[in-house]
């Protein structure tokens, strides 16, 4: 067998003991075993082929890698400016049919190139400033988000940032603390790939570009389809998002408040709740953040030590995401978090309860086993905040302060809209 000549993407022939394949030569993906060749057949399905029973691969045509079309496009004085910022993501990704392969890296001329509409909407310029899924995305990268943001914004009107979807709503609220400004950061994505009909890429992206040129708001947000069909997105406060399903188009909702807006793609931004800040030239970078927060989920059965191996490990503060009102379990010596608590707030780290139940708010007294909490052990009740905006809020903070009194206080201050006074119970059926 020679494979010298023939690399992915040729067109190619290949000899085994029992038949002659023509095809697509195809990458090998890292799952499979080293010693099988991927072969794409005329039909469109890959077939992997053991190289021990290849006797010859014979290259027909040699294959051209796809290059991106470089159509310059006229700035429009008339037009508001936006930068788009990738950092991976479906959003982000082309796809070579020949191999499989994705390329990311964008120019405002390929955005233009997906989408002809954006050119009506802003004069637009892009930049790939990392490239990761979402699941992979740590505090470091948020620092890194948040510095990168506060140099590209004082040019434009507004920005938008390409996202994978998974912990889109951690970044969301992240920014939302690292970064002030008098201008709108519109975060978005796609649940389904770019190469699908069904993709919500494209309507993401002109609903964010729309948003980030001409709503009349600051802070940082999420736009992403409203509803299954392709009819509006919703901005969403970047505190009070959640992805909510896998894989529906629809799976960002708002959390115990309305959605600030409905944003279409005929460029129309609908106001929903007027709760937002004003456009100003507000800039401020507030980039820290303490990497030794936890977050963990209370369930029935835990074992209580879970507490003992983040105090041991030296973390300077901890996120629990209690049941309904802020419950962890309490009288079974066995299983009762208490005595870690206890050792945790000793050693002057706070210990934040939050509510696992998403909707709704905990409460530091309705009953015995809360004020065990709240008032002996001094819990910090986390209102209506999400877990994850809680989490997030208290690295921000940690990094601020880690006296125990300033901690509550800043913790139970309302910065970015991430506590409401009340909670809107229609929310809910949003």
């Amino acid at each position: 067998m020679n494979m010298k000549d023939s690399k992915p993407g040729d067109l190619v022939q290949i000899t085994t003991d029992k038949e002659i394949l023509k095809g697509i030569l195809m990458p090998r993906p890292e799952l499979l075993k080293e010693n099988i060749t991927v072969l794409k057949l005329d039909n469109g399905y890959n077939i992997g082929i053991e190289q021990d029973k290849i006797k010859q691969i014979k290259t027909i045509k040699g294959y051209t890698p796809i290059k991106p079309k470089k159509i310059q496009h006229k700035q429009d004085k008339s037009l508001p400016n936006v930068a788009i910022l990738s950092t991976g993501g479906t959003i982000s990704s082309k796809i070579d049919y020949k191999t499989g392969g994705v390329y990311a890296d964008y120019t405002a001329e390929d955005f233009v190139e997906m989408c002809p509409e954006l050119k009506d909407i802003a004069n637009l310029k892009s930049k790939k400033i990392m490239g990761l899924m979402s699941e992979d995305i740590n505090p470091d990268n948020w620092q890194e988000m948040a510095n990168l943001i506060s140099k590209e914004i004082k040019d434009v009107d507004g920005i938008v940032v390409t996202h994978g979807t998974d912990t889109m709503h951690f970044s969301s609220a992240a920014l939302s603390f690292l970064l002030k400004t008098g201008k709108p950061i519109i975060l978005t994505g796609a649940q389904r790939s770019i190469d699908r009909g069904s993709s919500d890429a494209f309507m993401n992206l002109i609903c964010s570009v729309n948003a980030a040129a001409n709503f009349k708001g600051a802070g940082v947000y999420i736009c992403m389809h409203g509803s299954s069909s392709d009819d509006h997105c919703l901005l969403i406060r970047g505190t009070k998002v959640r992805k909510m399903h896998t894989s529906r188009r629809d799976a960002f909702r708002p959390i115990n408040e309305k959605p600030i807006a409905k944003v279409f793609p005929d460029a129309n931004i609908e106001i929903l709740n007027d709760n937002f800040p004003k456009k100003s030239d507000q800039l401020e970078l507030d980039n820290k953040f303490e990497k030794k927060t936890a977050l963990i989920t209370v369930y029935p059965g835990m074992d209580p030590s879970i507490l003992d191996h983040y105090i041991d490990k030296g973390y300077k503060g901890i996120v629990l995401a209690a049941t309904a009102l802020g419950h962890v379990p309490t009288i079974e010596k066995e299983y009762s978090l208490l005595e870690g608590i206890q050792k945790a707030t000793k050693k002057g780290i706070p210990v934040i309860i939050a509510t696992q139940t998403i909707y709704g708010r905990t409460h530091p007294f309705v009953y015995t086993n809360l004020r065990k909490l709240s008032v002996q052990n001094n819990c910090i009740f986390a209102e209506d905040m999400l877990p994850e905006v809680a989490y997030v809020k208290l690295g921000w903070v940690l990094a601020h302060t880690t006296d125990l009194k300033k901690v509550k206080e800043m913790m139970l201050t309302n910065y970015h809209g991430e506590i409401t006074e009340r909670s809107d119970s229609n929310a809910f059926l949003i």
